[in-house]
């Protein structure tokens, strides 16, 4: 996200309540607009297709199939997400712009091969028995949603905040509308539909980066070569994005959560519908998050360091690094107040909603746990930032890598434990890593002075 605090500041520059409330808005909408949007198109698609695609059960499997092909497409593509995106800072930091876009080429091409490849092999081997067109819609859409993520962190890199949001809203736009319209082929048509818009989208990504960096050569592989992409942040790209659908992915395998329903896949409605209505509570921790962090925090991380590479005083460093860490400290603390008065909220309103959209109040208490344990990954998001900032890979990694056993672990240690401790793994994960991160986070920033001065 470097980068989006020039935007914030500009806006928190007028020094009125209206500017901060669009300071937040903007955070809230860069920072959750895209998966925000995901969520919503596969819900606007199932609400207008419930009571006209027959049988009923075309539509779930329409959701089911999309899930998996956003889960897939992030877990392959994780590896390369954060690897190539550094790659592209480090290139424009050196002014090499013009090896940026026939080296994105590059890596869509290695995505492409890869991920078409296995989608090939499932479509003939997992999903023999379903239809052509099906298959041919999953491969193409496996394929497109791969795209998308490389070209989203691409973009994001590039600090194309604002055109992100649009082309995703453009492009569920258009899925949900086609997916409407040809509702009545069935499940082909509803995911035809959702391919098309997703196609769409993507191809407006394809525009904008190529009318932003034009090159002379058509394709190059020069990210991968040795040493060019850090191995860490491949690492962590892969691990935080397994880590993320760890817990749903072992209630999908087990068989006395979940329940097949096209193929190989397989869905829990118990777990699934709580989690994912979970995650939209932390929209305004998010935006807390952006407004803290890509304001306040850099502002003192950037006068730490030009006061370093500049030969400040010991007592200006000093008092630098004293600012940025209260920065570190009022900003967790800012996510951890509105977290807690989003979970309140939802705790209270949580009942009207469910029976609003004719959900079980059963699911209540799983969806209980899921807020707070969403509330958590938020607040670890931002001790992966500063992280990120302080250049501390290793650490991100440990993390990443505590997190994705203990979601494991925990998740299929709560099936053993019965119903009453569903989503409890998943919390505890987050509860355990956060504590983690705090932890050496603290013993990072108490040290900065030393290493940065000593380790260089």
């Amino acid at each position: 996200m470097a980068g989006i605090g020039f935007e914030l500041r500009k806006l928190l520059q007028r020094d009125s309540y209206f500017a901060l409330v669009r300071a937040y808005a903007y955070a809230g909408l860069i920072s959750s607009g895209p998966w925000v949007l995901s969520i919503l198109g596969l819900v606007a698609i199932g609400v207008m297709s419930a009571n006209i695609v027959v049988p009923n059960i075309l539509v779930s499997r329409f959701q089911v199939s999309v899930t998996y092909l956003i889960a897939a497409s992030l877990i392959l593509t994780g590896g390369v997400q954060l690897g190539f995106t550094r790659w592209v800072s480090d290139r424009l930091f050196s002014q090499q712009s013009d090896t940026i876009v026939p080296n994105f080429a590059g890596v869509l091409l290695v995505v492409n091969l890869v991920a078409g490849g296995l989608a090939l092999v499932l479509a003939f081997t997992a999903f023999a028995a379903e239809s052509a067109l099906y298959r041919v819609l999953m491969v193409a859409g496996f394929v497109t949603m791969c795209d998308i993520w490389v070209a989203t962190i691409f973009m994001s890199g590039l600090k194309f905040y604002k055109t992100i949001v649009s082309l995703f809203a453009g492009g569920y736009g258009i899925s949900v509308l086609l997916a409407v319209l040809l509702r009545g082929e069935g499940l082909e048509g509803l995911l035809g539909g959702y391919v098309v818009g997703q196609f769409m989208m993507l191809a407006g990504m394809f525009f904008v980066i190529l009318r932003s960096f034009p090159a002379e050569r058509l394709i190059a592989f020069d990210c991968f070569k040795p040493g060019a992409m850090f191995p860490t942040l491949m690492a962590v790209g892969l691990l935080f994005n397994l880590a993320i659908w760890a817990d749903k992915i072992v209630f999908w395998l087990a068989p006395e959560t979940s329940h097949n329903v096209i193929g190989p896949l397989r869905a829990s409605v118990i777990y699934d519908m709580p989690v994912f209505l979970a995650y939209l509570g932390i929209i305004p921790g998010m935006a807390v998050f952006l407004v803290r962090f890509e304001t306040d925090f850099v502002e003192w991380y950037e006068k730490f360091y030009n006061a370093v590479r500049e030969g400040g005083s010991l007592e200006a460093i000093a008092h630098m690094r004293d600012e940025m860490v209260f920065a570190i400290r009022q900003g967790l603390f800012d996510i951890i107040k509105m977290q807690t008065l989003a979970v309140l909220l939802l705790i209270v309103f949580a009942p009207a909603i469910f029976q609003a959209l004719g959900i079980s109040a059963l699911y209540l208490p799983l969806f209980y746990v899921d807020a707070v344990a969403a509330s958590m990954q938020v607040a670890l998001l931002a001790v992966m930032n500063v992280f990120f900032y302080l250049d501390r890979r290793r650490a991100v990694l440990l993390t990443v890598s505590l997190l994705t056993v203990l979601n494991f672990g925990l998740s299929a240690l709560s099936l053993r434990l019965g119903a009453a401790w569903y989503g409890y793994g998943f919390a505890l994960a987050l509860l355990i890593t956060l504590v983690f991160a705090l932890v050496v986070m603290e013993r990072k920033i108490s040290r900065l002075e030393y290493e940065t001065f000593m380790l260089q």
